[in-house]
């Protein structure tokens, strides 16, 4: 008579994969053994479990816990397992079922302050759905579905994610801009020339898109004298109340450049940043609801 067999090397506990979703979470083993109402001899265990069992290091034990590359695909196995179990309980009327279904996307902010909230209005409101969004850089944004942080996400790279797909949204055009009594005094001549000495606005310390736009002109970087403007409202009016030159997305540019407030300073030189939508390969109606939504504003929105 043969006893019970062993699961197989590749098999992977939900129990312990939850508690290493718990873990990074929480921020600690602490937190998480609070959390799951167990110890945290028991998350400690569990944990070290499922390394022994993948052959991996999937978590660095710093202040707060942060997952490893390969802790990384597990909380975002995770995550998904945790989208189907409460797709499961809706479709089946289970009891919870009438709570809101929170969807967790990243988003750009000038998509954020252009088109996007729009397309989520057009969302249909039965099921009732809860939106969490992350505001991030459209070249960051796949970083945060990689990790496991959110399930879709506005992301300027065309590559899927592993375990997502992606599907083409449009182009956000941006246009070289500045006030009018700005261009006059700074900019004077051939941008490539000017933009090297003059103010510039940027969003935040890893935007690189106005140095981009100026090499592409004058092979120098941006000027020096540099202004911070972490929102995308913000960073338009900066560059309409003359505290530098910016590349304003055309949605925000056309009024104030028909009303006189800004000018471009380099015609035709527009530069057009393709959009993509990325989410996981889920079943998810939800999910799927959201991404039609996404798509049919994207259309009317964006260049194509």
């Amino acid at each position: 008579m043969t006893g019970p067999s062993m699961p197989a090397p590749a098999d992977l506990p939900l129990d312990q994969v939850r508690t290493l979703l718990a873990v990074v979470d929480e921020g600690t083993f602490d937190a998480a053994a609070a959390a799951l109402h167990v110890t945290p001899s028991a998350v400690s265990q569990r944990v070290k479990a499922l390394e022994q069992r993948t052959g991996r290091v999937l978590l660095l034990r710093t202040k707060p816990v942060r997952p490893t590359e390969s802790g990384a695909v597990l909380v975002r196995l995770a995550r998904q397992v945790a989208r189907l179990e409460r797709d499961a309980h809706a479709e089946l009327g289970l009891s919870g079922a009438g709570e809101p279904t929170r969807v967790s996307i990243a988003v750009n902010a000038d998509s954020l302050a252009t088109w996007f909230l729009g397309a989520l209005t057009r969302v249909p409101r039965d099921p009732a759905l809860c939106f969490e969004l992350r505001r991030e850089d459209e070249d960051h944004t796949a970083a945060l579905l990689r990790e496991g942080v959110v399930m879709a996400a506005v992301t300027s790279s065309p590559d899927p994610v592993p375990g997502c797909t992606v599907r083409y949204l449009g182009r956000m055009r941006y246009l070289p801009c500045a006030a009018p009594d700005f261009a006059a005094r700074h900019l004077d001549g051939p941008p490539g020339e000017t933009l090297a000495g003059a103010p510039v606005v940027l969003f935040d310390r890893r935007d690189d898109f106005q140095d981009g736009f100026a090499r592409r002109l004058g092979h120098r970087d941006a000027g020096p004298a540099r202004h911070y403007v972490p929102t995308s409202e913000g960073f338009v009016d900066a560059v309409a109340a003359g505290l530098g030159w910016g590349m304003v997305p055309e949605p925000q540019a056309r009024p104030l450049l028909s009303g006189g407030r800004l000018v471009d300073f380099a015609p035709d030189r527009s530069v057009d940043v393709p959009l993509y939508w990325q989410q996981w390969k889920l079943d998810s109606p939800a999910l799927a609801t959201v991404a039609e939504a996404v798509a049919s504003a994207a259309a009317e929105a964006l260049r194509r």
